[in-house]
């Protein structure tokens, strides 16, 4: 397991201390309000895309009939999660969790409680390992019937397009046709000036750098999978419900998408 450091910041904290929650160090807070004075409003990202998961999942869950679900870069257990929206829907639901940061791990816990009729799991794995993640998620899911990927805020941190792209296809390409695709990052689309330079802030404090892409370029990571209706877009906008009222875009985009 990785070494749990609390002298540097850490993404899942840093969007933790966003989202209201207490699992996070002081350098968390020190590192998530200086790039809050690039980009105020990334709070109200963080809400967004964690509203965006929720409905994404209660639709794969609900209106597609998916019932085993892979969160690859899950974060911090917040309200929720992937495992309580889902069986929420389909007591049945089988999630696997993925991550490596430590702090998750001593949080899994929380994400392993579940349905009587249904499993959790967490694996420890890097993003940019599919092959572990495949072996060790078939463990809990059967990779011969769908499954619903989710790469919620990850694949920023592979800074190659082509290897995140490769990592995308990988996936897919252990899972069967019906399975789904759901993606978010960050982007230039919104504050495009202010995002770029908070990134460059982040990335000169020693924590994981990360990127930021296009919309084009989140369309070409979708394009192994049928995208769905309306598209790639600000995830505030991907299906809102009444409780997403006042509705602005946001500097996370997101899209889902079937496999054909």
């Amino acid at each position: 397991m990785s070494d749990l450091r609390s002298d540097v910041s850490h993404s899942a904290r840093i969007w933790n201390y966003w989202l209201g929650g207490t699992d996070h160090y002081p350098v968390d807070k020190e590192v998530g309000d200086q790039i809050l004075s690039f980009v105020p409003a990334l709070p109200r990202s963080a809400v967004a895309d964690r509203r965006f998961l929720a409905r994404a999942v209660r639709y794969l869950a609900g209106e597609a009939g998916i019932r085993q679900f892979l969160d690859v870069g899950s974060g911090l257990p917040t309200a929720d999660n992937t495992h309580e929206v889902a069986q929420r829907v389909a007591p049945e639901s089988r999630i696997v969790y993925v991550d490596n940061d430590p702090l998750v791990l001593t949080h899994a816990h929380t994400l392993l409680t579940s349905t009587p009729e249904g499993a959790t799991a967490y694996v420890e794995a890097d993003v940019r390992d599919p092959e572990a993640i495949l072996r060790e998620a078939a463990r809990t899911l059967d990779l011969d019937r769908p499954v619903a990927i989710s790469m919620l805020g990850v694949l920023n941190f592979v800074l190659d397009t082509d290897e995140a792209a490769s990592i995308v296809r990988r996936l897919l390409d252990a899972v069967p046709s019906g399975s789904h695709l759901v993606v978010s990052h960050p982007t230039t689309e919104v504050d495009g000036e202010a995002m770029a330079a908070a990134v460059e802030y982040w990335n000169g404090q020693g924590s994981a750098p990360m990127t930021l892409r296009t919309r084009a370029d989140l369309i070409r990571l979708l394009d192994p999978v049928e995208l769905l209706e309306p598209g790639v877009v600000t995830c505030s906008r991907w299906r809102p419900d009444e409780a997403d009222a006042d509705i602005v875009d946001v500097t996370h985009f997101a899209g889902v998408g079937r496999k054909p």
